[in-house]
């Protein structure tokens, strides 16, 4: 396939070309270098029936790498764990596993095209919790687990469609212990499982109000045992046991953890009102092993707290000292909820975010929708060439 026409496309402005810019300067974390600072952020594409991504995945990928693309997290990837992924808040399915022979071969592939095409690629680790719909998925005769067997609030603005809201609310039992340490140790086999196949990395997805974050967050996380608490950092511990369990697993691969204030449950929903709070979650999971915080906003460079112009991504590296990776509408001009309202166009911000890597605000720069819908996004950037602006249609096809 060929990109869309960029008729009527413009590049940005203000943006000097060339190579020698801080967006494409390398990066090393552990044994890994990074060719620049720009990552293809995780989207969920529905790929994979059964479980099993198509075969056309591995070209998807590829033609991301070859364009110099610096990083390549994937979509999210259920653990080795029946409850992992099934249909989630916006109906979606076919979402992929990375467990079983078939799986492991297709997913082996993508990383042999994504090394061939000089590339690096970490799979994101995910598991849905309480965003799953009970009995969906392939694993259709199982429930969904929570923490404390809530859902979460209905009454803010989500994502959520309105009869996979009332499938979902009613309570369930919470977590037992044994089910706990059975999803960590799932995590574990899929760590290692794709250190086996040659992932460059492992991605944990602990954000927007799947398992992990359902955790951290107190409004569905009101358990009082070890896995509970008052405090962030009594609720951060099942994240830790989790990255320390893949750490030992992978061994010397970089870790990269998402994490998120607001939730599928509450756009405006927040873990942490201040900077102390928020290293209660962040440095036990650096101590765990995190190499990368992929700070997940809805609008990259907002403030995080009140009283600092410090994004959230600005605040991970600021209390870790980890490099850390800022997300949230990089060169377009509407976070996601929001672009399937109308156009979505480019938006003049490359400038802000080479002048925010060189100032040490941040390291990485991750690239969703752009790159969905022009797989030549790095490359025209560098260039200085006008580049395709997302829309709803991009998501539907395979550049």
């Amino acid at each position: 396939m060929t990109a869309a026409s960029t008729e009527g496309a413009q590049p940005p402005t203000g943006v000097a070309r060339g190579s020698d810019r801080p967006l494409f300067q390398p990066l090393t974390v552990r044994n890994v270098t990074l060719r620049n600072r720009v990552v293809m952020a995780p989207m969920t594409r529905s790929f994979a029936p059964d479980g099993v991504i198509k075969e056309g995945v591995a070209d998807y990928y590829r033609r991301r790498a070859e364009n110099d693309v610096g990083l390549i997290v994937t979509e999210g990837v259920g653990v080795d764990h029946p409850a992992a992924i099934g249909k989630g808040s916006m109906g979606e399915d076919d979402m992929p596993h990375l467990v079983g022979e078939e799986s492991l071969r297709r997913w082996k592939h993508v990383v042999d095209e994504v090394h061939g095409a000089g590339g690096l690629i970490f799979p994101q680790l995910w598991h849905q919790g309480v965003m799953r719909e009970h009995r969906t998925g392939i694993y259709a005769d199982v429930d969904s687990v929570r923490p404390s067997g809530t859902w979460g609030p209905n009454d803010r603005m989500n994502t959520a469609l309105p009869d996979y809201l009332e499938r979902v609310l009613p309570v369930t039992e919470p977590m037992s212990e044994n089910e706990i340490l059975d999803v960590i140790a799932a995590y574990a086999r899929s760590a290692a499982a794709a250190r086996d196949i040659g992932f460059d990395g492992i991605a944990i997805h602990g954000a927007h109000g799947y398992l992990p974050d359902a955790f951290f967050w107190h409004e569905t996380n009101m358990r009082s045992d070890r896995w509970g608490g008052k405090s962030l950092g009594e609720r951060a511990r099942f994240g830790t046991e989790l990255v320390r369990a893949v750490r030992e697993a992978a061994g010397d691969l970089p870790i990269m953890f998402r994490f998120s204030q607001w939730k599928q449950q509450d756009y405006e929903g927040r873990l942490a009102e201040t900077p102390a709070e928020l290293e209660e979650l962040l440095g036990p999971l650096a101590d765990a092993g995190v190499d990368i915080f992929d700070a997940s906003t809805r609008y990259y460079h907002h403030a995080a707290f009140e009283g600092s112009e410090l994004t959230l991504a600005g605040w991970a590296r600021r209390i870790t000292g980890k490099p850390t990776m800022a997300v949230g509408g990089i060169g377009l001009n509407k976070e996601l909820k929001n672009s399937f309202a109308g156009s979505v166009e480019v938006n003049d911000n490359i400038a802000d975010v080479e002048a925010r890597i060189a100032a040490g605000e941040f390291d990485l720069a991750g690239v969703g929708r752009s790159l969905l819908a022009d797989p030549q996004w790095v490359h025209k950037v560098r260039e200085g060439e006008p580049f395709e602006p997302f829309s709803p249609a991009a998501i539907a096809k395979l550049y």
